[in-house]
C-alpha cells in the first residue's frame, strides 16, 4: 500500500486489504483530523480491498465525527460497501472511475 498525500486528498494505491490497515490507520486519521469536511480519499489506484479495510475506514470515519469520502471508487469497492452496510460511514463519490 502506498500513500500520497495531495493537499486535502489522501491518494492510496495498491492492496487495500486487512493486512496494510494497520500502516495506514494512522495517516488516515491524522489527514480526517488536518482537513476536516474537505478531506477526500482518492482509491482510484488501489486494485484489491477487502472489509477488514472498509471497517477500518468506517472507524475512521466515526472518530472522525463524519462521513470518510472515496474518490474514484471502482464498482468492486461500491458494491463491498454496500454489502457490509459501511457506505453509511463511507460515501464513494457519485462519480465513478474513468468518469
Amino acid at each position: 500500500m502506498d500513500i500520497m498525500a495531495d493537499g486535502t486528498t489522501l491518494r492510496l494505491s495498491g492492496d487495500l486489504t486487512g493486512r496494510s490497515t494497520a500502516a495506514i490507520r494512522g495517516e488516515v486519521h491524522r489527514h480526517l483530523d488536518r482537513y476536516g469536511d474537505r478531506a477526500v480519499l482518492d482509491v482510484a489506484d488501489v486494485t484489491a480491498v477487502d472489509a477488514t479495510a472498509l471497517r477500518m475506514l468506517a472507524a475512521a470515519s466515526c472518530r472522525a465525527g463524519r462521513q470518510v469520502r472515496l474518490r474514484g471508487a471502482s464498482a468492486p469497492i461500491r458494491r463491498l460497501l454496500h454489502l457490509t452496510r459501511l457506505h453509511r460511514f463511507v460515501r464513494a463519490e457519485s462519480t465513478p472511475v474513468g468518469a
